[in-house]
């Protein structure tokens, strides 16, 4: 049985391997054996165009996939050999493309379900309604009001979610992940749908998070706007391999994404 370090309390955020990762399905190759490392505090961008795997590698590391060979480690423990119902209690929390909000209930409470993994009480203590499960179900109600006022999402916080706009609830999907509390956040394209001015917003949100709080990032993403602000070093998929690895500037420039983006003549 592998075991899950308690990251949080150690108080150290541990790095992302991805060694040489392949995965077919049928005889389409997925992935063909991409290799890189999102170290601490650390945004990663993963961009290529559509089909390259970017979407098949973020499952994988989340568990949705199980890959056929390589190696993907979290600090000292190999995601691998972990469920998929584990990795939130190993310090990774991720958001989908599709929004997962329950509509009906209220923004606070759509943000306390994502502190479900961590919690220590179960079905019959919350229903008895024990001292300690009041008193824990009253600190994470407190944390989860301290984030969405950090969030600027306090005055929609008893608001049904269903009645909010896109871009609001973008954000308090993100709101959700953050009470996992986690060491590294996954972002799979959190610009989907969002106008000019909320990709702004959404980025600036995520690059101060990220260095108010120090997780890491790594972040799939089709607005090359907001992955190139943000971003410490991209990593760039096609056909399921890795083309280049850089800094953002450097990645811009590299003739070979030059040439997947905008083509030979450009």
């Amino acid at each position: 049985m592998t075991t899950v370090p308690d990251v949080a309390a150690a108080g150290a955020v541990p790095a992302l391997r991805v060694e040489k990762v392949r995965l077919r399905f049928g005889g389409v190759v997925a992935l063909d054996g991409p290799s890189f490392t999102i170290e601490p505090g650390h945004i990663v961008g993963l961009i290529g165009p559509n089909g390259a795997g970017k979407t098949t590698l973020f499952n994988c590391i989340s568990r949705l996939y199980q890959p056929d060979s390589g190696r993907i480690t979290f600090g000292d423990t190999d995601l691998l050999a972990l469920p998929a119902a584990r990795i939130a209690e190993a310090g990774i929390a991720r958001t989908f493309q599709n929004i997962g909000l329950f509509p009906t209930m209220s923004v606070v409470e759509n943000v306390l379900t994502g502190a479900y993994s961590r919690t220590r009480a179960g079905f019959v203590r919350t229903a008895l309604g024990l001292p300690a499960t009041r008193r824990e179900e009253r600190r994470e109600r407190e944390q989860a009001w301290s984030l969405l006022d950090s969030m600027q999402l306090a005055q929609v916080g008893l608001e049904p979610a269903g009645n909010l706009p896109y871009g609001t609830l973008k954000r308090i999907e993100l709101a959700r992940a953050l009470m996992q509390q986690p060491r590294l956040l996954m972002l799979d394209e959190p610009a989907n749908g969002l106008i000019h001015e909320e990709v702004l917003e959404l980025a600036a949100t995520v690059r101060a998070l990220c260095d108010e709080r120090g997780f890491s990032v790594l972040l799939v993403e089709h607005h090359m706007g907001m992955v190139m602000s943000i971003s410490d070093r991209v990593v760039v998929l096609n056909f399921g391999q890795k083309v280049t690895e850089g800094e953002p500037a450097e990645v811009a420039a590299h003739p070979e994404v030059v040439e997947a983006y905008l083509g030979g003549a450009a």
